[in-house]
């Protein structure tokens, strides 16, 4: 899904300069950030990997009916209830993978889907437990699935937090250089 045109494609980019800026500038300043309040004034910033149009994806999402009521492992308590709603097929690094989707139990106001992974670089250059995207449908029903988008639950940065971890179903073999890296030394 990339923009059809330079410009389009720069827009893009800036787009998501700015709002990785204000995610900082929230996690340094705001009272719900995951950053501790004594590691907040030495908080250097979220490391990202470069933006990477490649790893966009307009795509279907492919309904599991009925929807399949399920429970995820969590950082720390007890697991968290979710329905699988369905699953997107994309190509990814030369093959077709399949991501699972889910919807939290009870089911929020909004129509975002919850698509937890990991993928091969999970505890080399990102997060070891997985990383996140929430995706929403578009007008015409389809899904922008953006892995420059994906981002650590917040128990990478306190343990204080209770996360869902990935199911294996969305363990990828592949690399999604795309997204937050794991949180620097001393941010987490």
């Amino acid at each position: 899904m990339p923009p059809a045109d330079e410009s389009g494609l720069a827009r893009w980019a800036r787009s998501l300069d700015v709002a990785r800026a204000a995610k900082d500038a929230a996690f340094r300043q705001s009272p719900d950030s995951p950053v501790p309040l004594a590691k907040r004034a030495s908080f250097r910033g979220l490391e990202f990997y470069p933006p990477n149009a490649a790893l966009r994806y307009r795509v279907a999402l492919q309904p599991m009916i009925p929807e399949v009521p399920m429970e995820m492992e969590v950082s720390r308590g007890t697991p968290r209830r979710f329905r699988r709603v369905g699953y997107f097929e994309i190509l990814l690094d030369g093959g077709t993978v399949r991501l699972w989707a889910y919807r939290s139990v009870p089911a929020p106001e909004e129509e975002t889907l919850f698509v937890p992974f990991r993928d091969a670089t999970s505890g080399k250059e990102t997060y070891a437990a997985g990383r996140y995207l929430d995706v929403t449908a578009g007008e015409d029903g389809e899904y922008d699935l953006d892995f420059n988008e994906s981002y650590n639950p917040y128990c990478a940065y306190s343990d204080a937090y209770s996360c869902p971890f990935p199911p294996p179903e969305n363990w990828l073999a592949v690399s999604v250089r795309a997204g937050e890296k794991a949180p620097r030394d001393g941010d987490e």
